[in-house]
């Protein structure tokens, strides 16, 4: 075992250190990535022969995080690792498309790489060198590969621009992207800004760009070291005559079609019919290789779409390059929603839904890396009809989940604050037509739908997609383009923002080499195109509703002292589900700092006003001095308990019920009497309430409190007013004038009855 290991600085102290030799030898390549305690495992492992008839790139790449590497055990009953988590889908998203572009073309092997977490350091973020660790992986295997790439996460922070920050730093961050390139191209943007300009995010691509340099020349010094040579590879068959034959026939009738301007379903037949032509020209009984005619014929519709936008400038629908297809929209559409908006562009629609609910609802997250609790939630659901097309609904797939988060990150940046809008927001797009971009639909409805729903959203936002076609020479950037531009395409770039500024971007590179002069061009394309997309979202709803809809159950929000949660929910929760059950409400606590944060959801505005006066009761700190209106809890012989505040009992004694004298406690008062009483003393000691009703009557004339009576002074014990036995006080200590018995408090005690039980006293 001979481990080699190469460190790249990273200028402020830090370094990334890249070590292969020592784990996972049985792999193609496998290298450890390490920064301060994050380690990352990467592998690649490709067949040495392609399946038949294939002619992708079948790549597949996982990211995975051990739960282990945090120091947690996983939750749930299996208590292992399972499926990829959307977060881990997300950066497996970010490895494919940086690497899949620079794969040979003619190199079809099934290929898998794997990156997993192995350690983890709480400050330092695992997706910004996932990259890395997957490029170094190939580098020292024999896979061929056209790179090396590496990726980079660049914040700026505080107004200035930081590689690979600490996930503590990212919080005050107002430019967040991920960044992948080889030493000469970008190859892929994703990331998420607050209203940046083109000129600003240019400026973070470029500084990313820079730092990448430096992580791809290790990874050549490493391969060089290592002395790798890259296997040889014959992946396809061909056949010189049919492709000549085919482009002769088929090119200029698919040109004609390109150039027809016909809608999507239309012009697909057409393409389709013109190889059926050219097959009904072969004599009869000519056996034809299906596979590579339909090969041939993809390069003659790709070299035709493309030459007609590159000489022509025109394009498949016949628009400008810088046109925008037909929009409209509609809000409310759906009755029952909170809210809700349609949003048409072409041929591509989104029917997007709002719901607003309550904390309890908010997505529980629990992962190694990250754990706690999301208020913002956005679907992107893709459903096959959407193309006129019929497979299995198996759920989302990794490009649902990306497109998704994708609109998420826009529109998360244009939110109201938790105090303005307490809600968890969850926001459903179902694309019902896709002809191109239906991510950038998503935002436009989801922008649209939010302020249906009454959110006082910062800004609106709209988003547009841009593609560029390039022979090398020539390069043509084209706004909101269709599936076809896509697919044939050079660039993918999505960019969203407000009038003000950029707030999320996807950038997808399928060439070598874009010249920064043309990325700004599409940069400043896409602006114009965002502008104008949203002028036509206001024309429909120019600013979000005053209110939400009168289906939207209410939300109160406010902080209690942290000393007071435990009070709130009561031993086993009773209290806070007692509290609930009686005013119908949902009732969650939080905690923040200092404080406690409740939340009542309800749509019952009665049962809203007595769930806060219950907490509020139970929360308050009363003051000597306050008047209450309490209920008696429970009668005693010397007073009544009664609850002046929710939670809250203090002690009316009998003495304290009025000025007349009262002997006893019956038919004074029955439990659940509501009796008006002042707090007139808090024990300092054990807290305990006193309450007087006493204290709020009229004073009756004359009377004198007893504290404020003369006390007798300088008299013998036996001129207090007869024997201590009886005499002058009104009758004998035993009996007398007392004017009772003395079990009913005053007067004559009973005989006692002798002693049966026992020996008599002497």
């Amino acid at each position: 075992m001979n481990p080699i290991t190469k460190t790249i600085n990273l200028g402020d102290g830090r370094t990334i250190s890249i070590e292969t030799g020592k784990l996972a030898k049985q792999a193609d390549g496998s290298v450890v990535v390490k920064m301060g305690d994050t380690m990352l495992l990467a592998t690649v492992v490709s067949a040495r022969e392609a399946k038949e008839d294939v002619d992708f790139m079948p790549l597949t790449v996982d990211y995975q995080e051990k739960f282990a590497s945090t120091g947690k055990i996983p939750g749930g009953f299996l208590k292992r690792e399972g499926r990829l988590s959307d977060y881990e889908i997300l950066i497996s998203r970010l490895i494919d498309r940086a690497l899949r572009p620079l794969f040979p073309e003619n190199y079809h092997a099934d290929t898998q790489v794997m990156v997993t977490l192995i350690s983890a350091d709480k400050d330092i973020a695992p997706d910004a060198l996932a990259g890395l660790a997957a490029s170094a992986a190939i580098a020292v295997s024999d896979v061929p590969f056209n790179g090396p790439i590496s990726e980079v996460r660049v914040a700026r922070i505080d107004g200035k621009f930081v590689i690979n920050p600490r996930i503590s730093e990212l919080e005050h961050a107002d430019i967040d992207l991920m960044i992948a390139a080889t030493i000469e191209n970008v190859m892929m943007v994703e990331g998420e800004a607050k209203e940046c300009s083109e000129a600003e995010l240019a400026e973070a691509i470029k500084i990313g760009h820079d730092a990448i340099k430096v992580q791809c020349q290790v990874q050549l010094d490493l391969a060089k070291e290592l002395g790798v040579t890259k296997r040889e590879f014959n992946h396809e068959r061909s056949d010189e005559e049919l492709q000549k034959a085919i482009h002769a026939f088929c090119y200029p009738r698919a040109y004609a079609v390109a150039k027809s301007g016909a809608p999507k379903a239309e012009r697909s037949a057409a393409f389709k019919q013109v190889l059926a032509d050219f097959i009904a020209t072969l004599p009869e009984g000519t056996v034809v290789d299906k596979f590579l005619a339909k090969k041939y014929y993809h390069e003659v519709e790709y070299d035709a779409m493309r030459n007609l936008i590159l000489d022509e400038e025109r394009r498949l629908d016949g628009r400008k390059l810088d046109e925008v297809r037909p929009i409209w929209s509609e809000v409310g559409y759906l009755p029952s929603t909170h809210g809700s908006a349609i949003f048409t562009r072409g041929e591509t629609q989104s029917l997007t839904s709002v719901t607003l609910g309550s904390k309890e609802s908010e997505q529980m997250i629990d992962g190694a890396m990250f754990d706690g609790y999301n208020p913002f939630m956005l679907h992107y659901n893709f459903p096959s009809f959407s193309t006129g097309e019929t497979r299995p609904n198996r759920g989302p797939g990794r490009r649902e989940i990306g497109h998704g988060n994708l609109a998420m990150r826009s529109l998360k940046q244009v939110l109201p604050s938790r105090e303005e809008c307490p809600y968890t927001i969850r926001i459903v797009s179902d694309i019902l037509e896709s002809n191109g971009s239906s991510s950038m639909a998503t935002v436009c409805a989801g922008t649209l739908a939010m302020m249906d729903a009454g959110i006082q959203l910062k800004a609106p936002v709209s988003g547009i997609a841009m593609g560029l076609i390039t022979d090398g020479k020539r390069f043509k950037v084209l706004s909101d383009i269709l599936g076809d531009e896509d697919h044939l395409g050079d660039m993918d770039f999505k960019v969203t923002g407000t009038k003000k500024g950029i707030t999320g971007c996807q950038m997808d590179i399928k060439i070598d080499g874009l010249p920064w002069e043309v990325l700004l061009a599409a940069l400043n394309q896409a602006k114009a195109g965002r502008e104008h997309i949203l002028g036509k979202m206001l024309e429909t709803l120019n600013a979000p509703r005053a209110d939400y809809r009168p289906n939207v159950p209410r939300i109160v929000e406010f902080k209690i002292d942290r000393e007071f949660i435990g009070a709130v929910i009561g031993p086993g929760g009773k209290i806070i589900q007692e509290i609930q059950r009686e005013t119908n409400s949902v009732v969650s606590i939080g905690e923040d700092g200092e404080f406690g944060i409740v939340q009542i959801y309800t749509s019952d505005k009665a049962g809203m006003d007595a769930a806060i006066a219950r907490i509020k009761g139970i929360t308050s700190k009363p003051e000597v001095g306050t008047v209450f209106m309490g209920k008696v809890r429970s009668i005693m012989p010397f007073g009544a308990f009664v609850e002046f505040l929710p939670g809250k009992d203090g002690l009316l004694h009998i003495s304290e019920i009025s000025y007349d004298r009262i002997d006893s406690m019956e038919g004074v008062y029955k439990e659940g009497d509501m009796v008006e009483v002042k707090l007139v003393e808090i024990d300092p000691k054990t807290g305990k309430y006193r309450l007087s009703a006493k204290a709020l009557l009229p004073v009756p004339e004359g009377y004198v409190a007893p504290e404020e009576r003369p006390r007798r002074e300088n008299r013998d014990r036996n001129d207090r007013g007869g024997d201590r036995r009886g005499n002058d006080r009104g009758g004998d200590r035993r009996g007398g004038d007392r004017g009772g018995d003395r079990n009913r408090g005053y007067g004559d005690r009973p005989e006692r009855t002798p002693r049966t039980d026992g020996p008599a006293s002497e």
